[in-house]
């Protein structure tokens, strides 16, 4: 049988979206994905993970689980014209998220030490480690793990 669809070859590369359309797409899987890992992180706080050194296990399980899914997301829907090298790629991820995740779960332990008893103490914990990871985590995404050739 004999397809009459275009097909697309070795050399074809798809179109890169936009800078903007790149922030929004990572912006909207970051923001699920970020959900998740608040959630899992509440839940095993909630499940007496709420003190030394189990808030700082239960930050690296919620952020190893939060991250490894905004990979694949970001690699399929906003850096997918990204080189796609594999074991190249992989590493780069490695390597990437090794840093973020010793500067999230590092952020964490830092500001449940130095911020005030309130009731969101962990919450806003949570969220200052995550928006610093974040940050480091798009740039690099974009410029190093799927950069464009």
């Amino acid at each position: 049988m004999v397809s009459t669809e275009p097909q697309e070859s070795a050399e074809t590369k798809k179109a890169a979206p936009g800078l903007f359309a790149q922030l929004v797409r990572f912006a909207l899987i970051g923001g699920c994905c970020a959900l998740l890992d608040l959630g899992i992180y509440s839940g095993e706080r909630a499940l007496g993970m709420d003190h030394a050194p189990w808030d700082t296990v239960a930050r690296a399980v919620s952020f190893i689980i939060g991250t490894t899914t905004a990979y694949f997301l970001n690699r399929k829907f906003t850096f997918s014209a990204g080189r796609k090298e594999g074991a190249g790629q992989v590493g780069s991820f490695v390597l990437l998220y090794t840093v973020t995740f010793f500067v999230a779960v590092g952020m964490n332990a830092l500001m449940l030490a130095v911020l005030p008893e309130m009731a969101w103490k962990a919450t806003l914990a949570w969220v200052i480690s995550q928006g610093t990871a974040t940050a480091i985590n798009f740039v690099m995404l974009k410029w190093v793990v799927f950069r464009e050739n």
